[in-house]
């Protein structure tokens, strides 16, 4: 059974990694038509969605701490409670992109499909992992596929959920263009945000909040608030290996986006496009760590940072 930590634990916890896991916590699945819902130590995490006639791509919903607290928005959105806006868009935690070859998959004007699972979901030395093939379809066309592997590391003070995709077409190029809204994103419970909520946005640099920390290029950003007198909330880390930095679109009703594509939407720089010829690939990693502690001075992201780094062996891990 999960167990709340002490400050100093917590920081050795979220310090080691790599090495043998104890028995508990664990995870386990529970495979449903279109979905799998995870377990941690028998408390729900949060459910895999793959096949939705409303949201036309994978996503992650309803994530949970380990002590059981929502941390993302309920989902179906549950309009008096939740709000009403970007419903079928922004359903818990996704990577989805606005434009590639000009379609639309952000906004669910295009599809991404579940082909199938590469591997099955599965538990190996106490960590669970799954991976799916996705095809990137629009107009009856198949712009590109996805394999993708998710992990998912239980610690005692939270878990670490990390992706990694590889985009190719050998049957013809395809790009990444330039908006907000491309990359790996979280919507969190209303509870959290800065506006409306108690909640606040950090970045690896100190800055804090919409004002701060929105086009800025960081190693990750954390938003977390206060739930149940717990500190919870959710810290995201693009890869350091990623073909380039993300830059943070973040918003103080609850969306925080890492996005390596949008150089000109969010810097006004020169505008990006970030092409993939036949035989190439394009691999992208994504780290969040869903976390749960008595108080936020009891929570270092940057600790979960390196056991991001850790867990998927970068070199600039310290």
């Amino acid at each position: 059974m999960w167990k709340p930590t002490s400050a100093l634990s917590m920081v050795l916890i979220l310090s080691q990694c790599g090495g043998a896991f104890a028995a508990e916590p664990t995870v386990g699945f529970q495979e449903k038509p279109g979905q799998v819902k995870v377990q941690i130590s028998g408390q729900p995490a949060f459910t895999y969605v793959y096949q939705d006639d409303a949201t036309l791509r994978p996503y992650f919903s309803n994530v949970h701490t380990p002590g059981n607290i929502r941390v993302t928005r309920k989902h179906p959105i549950d309009p008096q409670s939740e709000g009403g806006d970007h419903g079928t868009m922004h359903p818990g935690i996704w990577l989805a992109f606005g434009d590639i070859n000009g379609a639309d998959f952000w906004r669910n004007r295009a599809q991404v499909v579940h082909a199938g699972f590469v591997e099955k979901p599965h538990v190996k030395n106490g960590r669970g992992m799954f991976s799916v093939k996705n095809e990137y379809r629009h107009d009856g066309k198949l712009i590109c596929t996805e394999p993708c592997r998710y992990t998912i590391v239980p610690q005692e003070g939270g878990y670490l959920l990390a992706s990694d995709s590889t985009f190719a077409n050998d049957d013809g190029p395809f790009a990444f263009g330039d908006q907000e809204e491309l990359g790996f994103g979280i919507r969190v419970n209303r509870k959290l945000r800065v506006k409306g909520g108690n909640g606040r946005i950090l970045n690896a640099d100190g800055l804090k909040d919409e004002k701060q920390v929105w086009g800025k290029a960081t190693d990750w950003c954390d938003y977390s608030g206060t739930i149940n007198d717990r500190h919870v909330g959710l810290t995201v880390m693009p890869h350091p290996d990623n073909f380039r930095r993300s830059w943070f679109h973040v918003r103080d009703y609850g969306l925080m986006l890492a996005n390596p594509f949008g150089r000109k939407a969010l810097t006004g720089g020169d505008k990006s496009s970030v092409a993939v010829q036949p035989g190439e690939t394009l691999r992208l990693r994504f780290g969040v760590f869903i976390h749960d502690a008595p108080s936020a001075e009891q929570y270092p992201p940057a600790a979960a940072y390196r056991v991001y780094l850790k867990e998927t062996q970068s070199p600039n891990a310290s």
